[in-house]
Formats: structure tokens, sequence, C-alpha cells
């Protein structure tokens, strides 16, 4: 009788899941100015008042994905897991934050022009302007709001421990209730809610 222990390996399933829009997505990437902003405050140098560029604002505030056919439109893919994750809280007691974190794993591209991974948004992008509260004081907002807009999202997940369709179920709900990019429900707002598209097919590779 052997004694040698025996390690199955882990089954896990990959889908393509489809997803639509179902309030407009407002994004706001750092940008190079924005960071070099805060680390000059952070290392006491005296701030240098610029004239304000909306366009170039708008057009810093977009995270982008080159390639072949020119520049695309990304989110990046974190904040659909972090949505996707929250949505644990919808369902008790019935699976943790903890355990999703370790079940599931979106993937999406990785550019030169960011150092996070991006999931492909399709819409058209256009400028918006906010008023929005500094410190005591009121300031100007210039981003990219994208109106109507879709991703397919890559997701793997552990089928051992999560069945497809409670996968599915987790996104559909993080998509309503959590949201993502700015002023989403997660934040107090009604921005960047979505839903699982139902007009397009689901591809699933184990």
């Amino acid at each position: 009788m052997s004694d040698r222990i025996q390690i199955a390996r882990i089954d896990a399933e990959t889908l393509q899941v489809p997803i639509i829009g179902t309030s407009p997505l407002i994004v706001h990437r750092w940008s190079h100015k924005a960071k070099q902003q805060m680390l000059d405050a952070q290392q006491g140098k005296k701030k240098v008042k610029e004239i304000r560029d909306p366009q170039a604002d708008y057009e810093s505030s977009l995270y982008r994905i080159a390639s072949d056919d020119g520049v695309k439109y990304g989110f990046p893919v974190l904040g659909f897991k972090a949505a996707t994750i929250s949505a644990a809280r919808f369902y008790g007691k019935t699976i943790t934050m903890t355990q999703l974190r370790q079940f599931m794993f979106f993937r999406g591209v990785m550019t030169e022009l960011d150092t996070q991974q991006l999931v492909e948004i399709h819409g058209e992008p256009q400028m918006r302007e906010d008023v929005v509260r500094v410190g005591m004081g009121t300031d100007l907002r210039y981003r990219a709001m994208f109106p109507q807009w879709s991703a397919t999202l890559n997701v793997t997940f552990v089928s051992s421990a999560l069945d497809r369709s409670s996968v599915l179920s987790l996104i559909d709900a993080g998509g309503m209730g959590v949201g993502v990019g700015e002023w989403r429900p997660q934040k107090n707002g009604e921005f960047g809610t979505y839903q699982i598209d139902e007009t397009r097919d689901i591809e699933v590779t184990k």
C-alpha cells in the first residue's frame, strides 16, 4: 500500500463574457502631469499656476490601447474584477470576497501606454465638464465619457469551487450595484453600470 500523496490538477474554465453599459462610463486616467503635480506637492515644491487646457485634460483622461488599426480605448481590468468581487456582499454568507479573489481571475491587454491590463471599450467618447469640490473650494474637471459602451470580459475561474452560472450572476450583480469608473454606484453615483449582453454569445474554453 502506497502512502504517496496524489493531488489532482485544479479544474478551471475561461469565459469571454460580453457586457453592455446601462449608464454612461466616465473615465479618469491619471496623467503624467497629474502624477508629477502630486509628487511635487509631497516634496514641498511650489506649485506653478498653469493655464487650463480642457482638451488636453480630456485627452489625458482616456486609457488607450495601441493596435495595428490605430489607437483603441480601454479601461483597467481590475475595475471589473473589483466590481464582481464586491458583489459577494449581495449574497450574504454564501461566499466571501476573499474566496472570490482566489477563485476568479480577470485578464486584459497589457500596453506600453499603461502599466496595467486594460479591457477594450467599444464606444465613442465625448468631453464631459463637471464642477467638483476640492478642499474648501470648487474646480472644473474635464474627463472623457462613453454615453453608450460595451466590452468583453475574459474571466478564468476555478470550476470545482464555482459553477458558471454563479460567475455570471456575480458579474451581473457587480455591474448593477457596484459599477466602474467615476461616480459609480459604489461611490454614491449612477454611472458606470452594466449587465451581461444577452444579444451576444458567451464563449467557453476549458
